[in-house]
């Protein structure tokens, strides 16, 4: 499966216009509270509240996109991520600057173009999209709506789009690296390790942290990339 990763990140290493990266991001299933110990964990700034959204059907999850909203005392900053592009043919205006980046996400032996566009929405505003008076649809920057409709061809989003959460967040560093453990209203915990590196340096990076994992006795998830539709179903209740 190696040889996936080569050409995969072969495709898309011209996402970024100057110093292409990836993130490596294992899912880990070892008890929460075995991490700590094993890991070593330092606990990295705030916890944070975060909020999907998403329809009953999860057409969002299908059609390769998430909304997440991250909040703070002072407010929040809306996500879309947009999976499974290829950020070297990316219109060089399609991804503004100072609002998103393009680069690499590594699950497992799987690398591919993710496209992520955020803006900041101020306490009030927040407060409203949480309770439901206002619907995401309205709160999107241009850039967002823009590579909705114009990149992602997914406009328009589904009319009954919904906050779903909150989720409960907390970054630790591990060594060198970035843990995130977020827990469910339900008590569910997932946690999931990263590292950010360059291109040329994902397969030996990814080597290192699998070893890592390896001395501290970590549980590996076995499939990697199924946490977000785990996430989205236990938040509808299935």
């Amino acid at each position: 499966m190696r040889a996936f990763v080569f050409f995969a990140i072969g495709a898309v290493c011209c996402a970024a216009h100057a110093g292409p990266r990836a993130e490596i991001q294992v899912a880990l299933c070892e008890p929460g509270g075995n991490l700590q110990g094993k890991l070593a964990l330092r606990a990295r700034g705030a916890p944070y509240e975060t909020w999907l959204f998403d329809d009953r059907s999860l057409t969002l999850l299908g059609r390769g996109l998430r909304l997440r909203l991250r909040v703070s005392a002072s407010g929040s900053d809306l996500t879309l991520k947009v999976a499974r592009q290829d950020c070297a043919s990316l219109p060089r205006d399609a991804v503004p600057r100072k609002e998103g980046k393009c680069e690499i996400d590594v699950h497992g032996d799987v690398a591919d173009g993710a496209v992520s566009l955020s803006r900041t929405l101020d306490a009030a505003a927040t407060r409203e999209l949480i309770a439901g008076r206002i619907g995401v649809v309205e709160v999107l920057s241009d850039a967002q709506s823009r590579f909705l409709r114009d990149i992602a061809k997914a406009w328009p989003l589904p009319s009954d789009l919904r906050p779903l959460g909150p989720i409960s967040n907390r970054v630790y560093r591990a060594s060198r690296y970035d843990v995130d453990v977020s827990t469910l209203p339900d008590g569910r915990q997932y946690a999931e390790i990263a590292d950010k590196v360059p291109i040329d340096r994902v397969a030996h990076e990814r080597d290192r942290l699998m070893q890592h994992l390896a001395r501290a006795d970590v549980e590996v998830c076995e499939k990697q990339e199924g946490q977000a539709a785990d996430k989205l179903q236990r938040l509808l209740g299935r």
